[in-house]
């Protein structure tokens, strides 16, 4: 079996006077309060909804 790539992404921006759509991203993505951390796997749309809140996250790819 292939190993599915997996990324931990953090929460490291606030949301407050951000669009609301952004705001959305965050809890679609499960992220919702400062330095929260989630493992996602790593899909096209799991990353299209990283690049539009990149400014308010970190990534790091892991092996699971």
């Amino acid at each position: 079996m292939a190993k599915k790539k997996m990324l931990k992404v953090t929460q490291t921006g606030s949301p407050i006077r951000r669009p609301a759509d952004q705001r959305a991203t965050l809890i679609g993505l499960g992220l919702n309060k400062m330095h929260r951390t989630k493992v996602l796997e790593d899909t096209p749309s799991v990353r299209g909804m990283i690049n539009k809140v990149s400014h308010m996250v970190s990534v790091e790819e892991i092996d699971a």
